[in-house]
């Protein structure tokens, strides 16, 4: 039986290695129909430098993740309590599933024009989109992987004599913990995208708001270098939630004896 080839981790690169020197080479010979302005990769480089050293880039991009990091944080740690309530306590399914379920398929930023002539435009304003973002996704992920843990596993720990809070924490949550962690890892990505169109609407700072202007003056290589400044940023928050899970899960199977 042939055991399958382990893939090198440098293939990863080899296509990303073969888009950037694509994109070099058509922008230096000007194979780009000409109504079409992409500046060259190294030129895209080059404007990174000088925004990274003027400042500008580092004091937007501070400013947006702070948002993300507040909105997303209070909507997780609400989307979970919430979420672990209702995948555990029926009643409380019942009482809240209605409400969630209407509220649920709202885009966060169809709350905007509403959120604006409430709380105005200030810096409350994308945490609260961001908050909405992240809260209904993963209070839903949280609920369904909850319920969807084997009852009989909880019920044999309480013939055991098991109190609940040691079943939630030996059996629910490693049962669950991959539904949670999809709904973090979606909602870590989507939470940079959904302050980036606040920013680009209603707020001045930010990595958004770098855009805009940066349209407005025709840099196409400044909206270049926010798009990577955003891609990134959702790279890195979904690879730094699947190495979360990665050490947690591994703990409790070890834990368990796997």
């Amino acid at each position: 039986m042939n055991r399958p080839k382990k893939i090198k981790p440098w293939w990863g690169i080899l296509p990303v290695a073969i888009f950037l020197a694509f994109w070099e080479a058509a922008a230096r010979l000007n194979l780009m129909p000409g109504h079409l302005f992409l500046p060259p990769f190294s030129v895209v480089m080059q404007e990174s430098y000088h925004l990274i050293a003027s400042g500008v880039l580092i004091e937007n991009f501070l400013s947006s993740l702070a948002r993300v990091v507040i909105g997303f944080c209070s909507g997780a740690i609400a989307g979970l309590i919430i979420g672990g309530l209702m995948g555990w306590k029926e009643v409380l399914n019942k009482a809240f599933s209605p409400m969630i379920s209407l509220l649920y398929p709202i885009p966060a930023l169809g709350w905007l024009p509403l959120l604006m002539l409430w709380i105005g435009i200030n810096e409350a304003l994308p945490i609260a989109i961001i908050f909405i973002c992240c809260f209904f996704p993963i209070c839903y992920n949280t609920a369904a992987g909850i319920k969807s843990v084997d009852r009989n596993l909880i019920q044999a720990a309480r013939t055991l004599g098991a109190a609940d809070f040691r079943i939630m924490i030996t059996i629910v949550l490693p049962l669950a913990l991959p539904a949670v962690f999809t709904g973090l890892r979606l909602e870590a990505g989507m939470a940079w995208k959904v302050v980036i169109a606040a920013e680009m609407v209603a707020i001045p700072t930010g990595i958004g708001a770098l855009l805009m202007r940066a349209e407005s003056l025709i840099r196409v290589d400044i909206i270049l270098v926010c798009l990577m400044v955003l891609s990134f940023m959702c790279f890195f928050f979904e690879r730094f939630f699947l190495y979360l899970e990665d050490k947690l899960t591994g703990q409790w199977n070890q834990h368990a004896g796997y």
